[in-house]
């Protein structure tokens, strides 16, 4: 049998509480972590990319580190001590992917996508959707922004091992949410702009050491990214960033944003959006704001498209979505009631006929278009408004 289609689950033999879906699509995928520059301007993100199978490879942590747990716990619960708890629960899952797995090559090169995280996230909890698009033949560069905004995350100074830490920050009392979160959002648009930037060096054949001594050589992408096609993606806050991006970057030809927050956003700048974007929200976030400004996007470019699943919540576009229902309610509150792996498949699915229109891919995946407007028993064009939340 095709090793590829086995169902595995992400826990491995600890058995933890989450099972991750392996990627659908015709490639193995491989997973990295890349960190370059000994300052906060620097970049930190996980690498998500086709792969050459390798008997037994070893699966990454789904969270990397225990200081995650500290700040998952302090942005979702509220209450730093339940970081043991969440250790305990979640800290033995695996990502189903094989780590520092050897690139697959290819000769016409990849398509990029920067993907950006949602606001008290961090890189490795968008694992599913990354691992599912790098299946089909994409490279997913998911970064960890240090603009405050994630749960927590860090940088390695130049003195020998010291790391920084940089904690999420809530708004600061007096200080408008608005002001607070428009700083933030240039700041990840920003970070995108580096990442691409990283990349364009690679491919250039300029030599960038990865400070955290993978032994997974990044000159290998050199000859195989294809970045002439190269897009933006995030989820939330990430969303947001994504439409930004397409604003300060010429290089980025289209952006998909994942149930966007689109509050932070000034609107003198909802003209400048100059290429299409992909919507694809979930039934209970969204407010008739956040969509009417989709709307004057989609009024700007009429390749620009907005559609919404039903029966899903916010963190039904995160990791989250495959933790138990009981663990979830109790971290989230009321679920989705659309299958988490359906919603899945049609996220990326959408994302994936999108990407193929838009940066020409040559490959099969126009099959789904019709997601793209609204067609299908779980996705409606536009947008019926649940309560907000963030």
């Amino acid at each position: 049998t095709d090793p590829v289609s086995l169902p595995r689950l992400g826990c491995g033999s600890m058995g933890g509480l989450l099972a991750l879906p392996p990627g659908q699509g015709p490639h193995q995928v491989g997973c990295t972590d890349v960190m370059v520059g000994h300052t906060r301007q620097g970049l930190f993100l996980r690498l998500f990319y086709p792969c050459l199978p390798r008997a037994g490879a070893a699966e990454p942590l789904w969270i990397p580190r225990s200081e995650y747990c500290g700040g998952l716990a302090d942005v979702t619960l509220g209450r730093r001590w339940c970081s043991a708890l969440l250790s305990i629960a979640i800290g033995s899952c695996k990502v189903p992917v094989s780590w520092n797995g050897p690139l697959k090559p290819r000769s016409s090169g990849y398509p990029l996508i920067i993907f950006s995280h949602g606001l008290g996230t961090f890189r490795t909890l968008y694992s599913s959707i990354c691992t599912e698009l790098a299946s089909w033949g994409v490279v997913v560069a998911a970064l960890e922004h240090r603009d405050h905004s994630a749960a927590t995350t860090y940088f390695c100074t130049a003195e020998a091992g010291r790391e920084e830490w940089i904690p999420f920050q809530r708004v600061p009392q007096g200080q408008k949410e608005f002001y607070f979160r428009n700083k933030q959002v240039h700041l990840r648009a920003q970070e995108c702009v580096r990442a691409l930037r990283l990349f364009q060096d690679i491919a250039g054949g300029r030599s960038v050491p990865n400070l955290l001594h993978q032994g997974w050589d990044l000159s290998v992408l050199k000859d195989n990214l294809d970045l002439t096609k190269v897009a933006v993606m995030g989820h939330s806050f990430g969303g947001v960033t994504a439409v930004l991006a397409l604003v300060k970057e010429p290089s980025f030809r289209c952006a998909v944003g994942l149930d966007a927050w689109m509050f932070p956003l000034e609107n003198l700048l909802y003209p400048e959006v100059p290429k299409p974007v992909l919507f694809i929200n979930t039934e209970k976030f969204q407010t008739p704001e956040s969509v009417a400004k989709m709307k004057r996007l989609s009024s700007r470019n009429n390749q620009t498209r907005i559609v919404t699943m039903l029966g899903t919540v916010h963190e039904d576009q995160t990791d989250f979505a495959f933790l138990p229902g009981k663990l979830f309610t109790l971290i989230f509150g009321r679920r989705g009631t659309l299958d988490p792996h359906k919603a899945l498949a049609i996220t990326s699915r959408a994302a994936l006929a999108f990407l193929q229109r838009h940066l020409k891919l040559e490959e099969g995946f126009g099959q789904w278009d019709e997601l793209l407007e609204g067609v299908g028993d779980s996705v409606v064009p536009d947008a019926p408004f649940g309560r907000s939340h963030l």
